[in-house]
């Protein structure tokens, strides 16, 4: 009995490539080829990327005559979008608060020089 992989969205952006990918099939569907051609690795490890990508539901192949297309399923990546967007409140206090700190050091720095 062969072994089932499971995949999810978060292995799936894990990886620069990947992410790339995506990045290109949120503009529009694209063969396997035109992906492979964007890429400074062989054929074989575009196909994995490929691979890993729709294990997770990310991105689905569709069969047009002679060609393969590759297009984006965004819905499954709302559970990566979800989790860092719990962060995302926390970070901007963070940097926020660090802004606050620069400007009164500025200001400090300011009064001192004069």
């Amino acid at each position: 009995m062969p072994t089932l992989i499971r995949r999810d969205v978060f292995q799936a952006i894990a990886d620069p490539n990947r992410r790339q990918i995506i990045d290109m099939l949120a503009k529009e569907p694209l063969t396997l080829n035109a992906i492979a051609d964007k890429f400074n690795i062989s054929r074989p490890a575009v196909s994995q990327h490929i691979k890993h990508l729709t294990e997770c539901g990310i991105v689905e192949i569709e069969q047009k005559g002679r060609e393969r297309y590759c297009k984006i399923q965004p819905q499954n990546l709302i559970p990566a979008f979800l989790w860092i967007e719990k962060f995302h409140t926390q970070w901007e206090e963070r940097i926020d608060n660090f802004e606050q700190y620069v400007n009164e050091l500025k200001t400090k720095n300011k009064k001192q020089k004069k």
